[in-house]
């Protein structure tokens, strides 16, 4: 999981990045050493408080969706957002699925659900990965909504995964 990323020409910057993450820099002190790293936002959460983790990883999702040329994707990730019992579980991706845990990583307790979008306006849900398709729609509010209504029920909020 990356926690900064980038690119440069400048394989001095990179040394200097390097370094850093080598002598245990902070995320912020890195890109100040050097200016190519870009820091993704995941896991900058002081306390490790699950709800702020979880809440960490939407936002990285969100900023995600909004770099690739994916409108269908970037769709997803915002209903599911958008979904109150949704954005209450530790989001995750995995091959662009749509995936949820009731707890933060490094040990996630998967909800057996998985989001698509298709590059052809159509979302799925599947009961697992690569499992049995329980809605094939071309509204991205179906797909959200199917989901929230195979969720688990009482669901409560999201755990420390920590080891």
């Amino acid at each position: 999981m990356a926690l900064i990323d980038g690119t440069t020409q400048d394989l001095a910057q990179l040394a200097r990045a390097a370094q850093a993450w080598h002598d245990g820099a902070a995320l912020t002190d890195i890109s100040g050493a050097a200016p190519f790293v870009h820091l993704t936002g995941r896991f900058e959460v002081a306390d490790h408080d699950p709800g702020r983790l979880a809440e960490s990883e939407w936002q990285h999702l969100l900023t995600e969706a909004d770099e690739v040329d994916w409108p269908e994707y970037r769709a997803l990730v915002e209903a599911a957002y958008a979904e109150p019992a949704l954005r209450k579980l530790y989001p995750f991706t995995s091959h662009w699925t749509l995936r949820f845990s009731t707890s933060t990583r490094p040990r996630l307790t998967v909800i057996p659900l998985c989001l698509d979008a298709h590059r052809d306006s159509r979302y799925t849900l599947s009961a697992s990965f690569m499992g049995e398709v329980l809605v094939d729609t071309t509204t991205v509010a179906d797909a959200v909504s199917t989901a929230v209504r195979h969720l688990p029920s009482g669901l409560g909020p999201v755990t420390s995964g920590a080891a």
